[in-house]
């Protein structure tokens, strides 16, 4: 497999278990209405444009956050941020990072992670 193909399949793991983990939280465990559906949450292609996991309005009005997913070995956080930044529309940038052989973390802005832990 080419070094392209690799990186690309690494970050489209990263993006689907992101994809995954909030389908799990939204809908397998979800108890408010309205109910969202697997379509609501969905896994951006890989060289597109814009946010790396695409929500639905219904799905948007739920989840107030833009996830930007990097699965890297060397982290520009910087430039994570601008690009998270960039694609979120008016919602809160989130970087979700990994590399291999380690745990998946979170970036996102001090006060907005204040009101979550509020």
């Amino acid at each position: 497999m080419s070094k392209v193909k690799s990186s690309k399949a690494k970050g489209r793991r990263l993006q689907n278990f992101v994809r995954d983990a909030l389908r799990f939280m939204f809908i397998e465990q979800w108890t408010k209405l309205p109910k969202l559906e697997e379509d609501d949450i969905k896994s951006q292609t890989m060289g597109m444009t814009g946010e790396d996991i695409v929500l639905s309005p219904a799905a948007k009005k739920i989840i107030p956050y833009s996830f930007e997913c990097k699965n890297v070995e060397k982290l520009n956080i910087w430039n994570a941020l601008e690009q998270a930044e960039t694609n979120c529309d008016g919602r809160t940038p989130v970087v979700v990072f990994k590399r291999n052989r380690s745990k998946t973390y979170v970036a996102i802005e001090f006060t907005e992670w204040l009101k979550t832990i509020k």
